[in-house]
């Protein structure tokens, strides 16, 4: 079995993520880190909060506290959060932590004696209101390449082409709105991504054939335009400090790193932090992952998951640090990018109440409601748009009727009929052959798709394999059957009670909650086989006969009309309508 180190892009410290953001990075890697699990190989998750930056600062100076204590509340926030989505990362760590500062000195130190870091004076942007340096993310204004009015000073989140703030049209502070702006001389470090391109570019030549066409085309268009030199260093409060043992006069300037220096090492930061929790007697190497001694690479199959507006840094910026080390850094295998998901075609919104954020989500619905939809629409080939219509029928359709109706039928009707006890009799035979062969073949396209992380693809095939079940109990009909042939009705029910646990199995990736219902109905000791093969699917043999069961609440409540027009004057609704 292989190792595997999954990370998924961090989420911003400030403020509760929308669905968007969960689907374009945390869930596709916690159903993708399941299903490994699932099969057997070793899987290490991780993530953190990304607390570093501007925005950080001014979330705290407007909730009226020290910014530490901020972050440390909001990350225990969206934990809270992504626990109730169940999300099953290994640790879910913390920028801010003792073990990413020191982890991002030693690499800027390194890159430092290789000569990839230079010292420069530049002219910064000064706001004369604010009295402060402004940091890039904080210069707003008109992109000068796609007109969008609102482009930040890093980079253009509409046409996601990288910027410098001199770039901008009618440039303003973000944080006052004040166009009082000059141009300052100070001091910055620079990463010679210039020096690192031809290394960049091999590396992308040789890692990117497999990639999905979103990633390696992002990729590729930031080389096309050529590698610029990156100033790595911010004017702030609050973030990694400069190491003063090698450069004292901006370390006592009070410079930071630049947020997207340090985010991306948090990932191996994080990944001491699971390291250093280890409780007593229990061993974790945080370098195997990550860094192998011997000067190959640690032997993991490294798979990063994002929403598009992150790969340029993923796929070249991060890269380009690893190498510019000279040191053995584990360098990603695959780049799982995703475009947006919008609400109604138009963006999520705080400020206009439009659209579904994390919290909201769990309060008025379970998390496998949302987990399945996600995934079953997960924009991977072009934007999609959440619309509570869509929603409602997937959730009806799909979860409420083709699988919560198919276990509770089957359930219920074995029990009235034949007791607590999973009923004996009757010998499989042609109907039995073919849903085995069905099945075998579905589980091995859901399998195929999986490995492939074709999202949309796996939910296609998982409602195929649910579907199955219901078609073979309308064609055998056990309800009619029990009248002529008793034992042929207990055959059929035994069968489809093997079919609801092998759903519980293979269905646990997308809907852990469901799945884990479905399964705990049945008392069978030492139920604990994490898959089932193709031989065990056309067999359907697991439950055997006399296994005691319960019939589990139901697993999936409709939306109805009335709940679809509450959401929407909620949430807001379709803007045209």
């Amino acid at each position: 079995m292989a190792r595997h180190l999954i990370t998924s892009a961090l989420p911003y410290i400030n403020g509760i993520k929308h669905l968007g953001n969960m689907v374009g990075s945390m869930l596709p890697a916690d159903v993708y880190a399941r299903y490994l699990r699932d099969r057997g190989h070793e899987v290490l998750y991780i993530c953190a909060t990304d607390e570093h930056g501007t925005p950080a600062e001014l979330a705290a100076k407007e909730a009226g506290l020290p910014v530490d204590i901020f972050c440390a509340q909001a990350h225990d926030a969206q934990k809270a959060i992504y626990d109730g989505f169940e999300l099953s990362f290994d640790h879910f760590g913390r920028s801010s932590s003792a073990q990413n500062r020191d982890i991002t000195q030693r690499f800027a130190r390194t890159l430092n004696e290789n000569g990839f870091i230079e010292e420069r004076a530049v002219r910064q942007v000064y706001s004369l209101d604010d009295e402060r340096f402004l940091p890039d993310r904080y210069i707003i204004g008109t992109c000068p390449h796609c007109g969008y009015d609102k482009a930040r000073g890093d980079q253009c989140e509409n046409c996601t082409r990288v910027l410098d703030p001199t770039d901008l049209i009618e440039p303003r502070s973000a944080i006052s709105g004040s166009s009082r702006l000059e141009v300052r001389e100070t001091k910055h470090l620079f990463l010679l991504q210039s020096k690192l391109a031809g290394e960049v570019e091999a590396w992308i030549d040789a890692s990117s054939g497999d990639w999905p066409n979103l990633a390696s085309s992002i990729a590729r268009k930031w080389l096309t335009e050529g590698l610029q030199d990156r100033s790595i260093t911010r004017d702030l409060e609050w973030g990694v400090p400069v190491p003063a043992d090698t450069w004292p006069e901006l370390a006592a300037e009070g410079k930071v790193f630049y947020v997207w220096f340090d985010a991306p090492i948090e990932y191996i930061g994080s990944t001491k932090e699971w390291s250093d929790a280890a409780a007593e007697g229990e061993s974790r190497d945080w370098r195997s992952w990550w860094y192998a001694a011997d000067g190959g690479e640690a032997p993991v199959r490294y798979t990063q998951f994002m929403a598009k507006d992150n790969v340029p840094f993923h796929t070249v910026m991060f890269p380009a640090t690893q190498l510019g080390t000279r040191e053995p850094w584990k360098k990603v295998d695959y780049v799982k990018a995703f475009n947006w998901l919008n609400y109604y075609g138009g963006k999520f919104s705080t400020s206009q109440r439009r659209g579904i954020f994390t919290d909201a989500a769990l309060e008025i619905l379970p998390a496998d409601y949302w987990r399945y939809f996600l995934m079953a629409n997960a924009p991977e080939s072009d934007d999609t748009s959440f619309t509570w219509e869509l929603f409602t029928s997937s959730v009806n359709k799909d979860l409420a009727d083709t699988l919560g109706n198919f276990v509770n039928r089957v359930l219920s009707f074995s029990r009235k009929r034949f007791g607590d006890a999973v009923p004996e009799g009757g010998t499989p035979g042609a109907a039995e052959a073919k849903l085995g062969e069905q099945i075998a073949t579905l589980l091995g396209e859901y399998e195929g798709h999986m490995e492939t992380l074709q999202f949309r693809k796996a939910a296609q095939a998982l409602r195929a394999l649910w579907s199955a079940g219901n078609s073979y109990l309308e064609e055998k009909a056990p309800w009619m059957e029990i009248k002529t042939s008793p034992e042929g009705a207990a055959l059929t029910l035994r069968t489809a009670m093997n079919l609801i646990h092998l759903y519980a199995v293979i269905s646990e990736p997308f809907i852990p909650a469901s799945a884990r219902a479905m399964r705990a109905a049945f008392a069978l000791p030492g139920d604990d086989a994490p898959w089932v093969d193709a031989e065990q699917a056309r067999a359907l043999t697991t439950v055997p006969a006399g296994t005691a069961f319960t019939v589990p609440p139901v697993l999936f409540a409709k939306i109805t009309d009335d709940d679809l027009a509450a959401y929407t004057e909620r949430f807001g609704g379709d803007p045209d309508a």
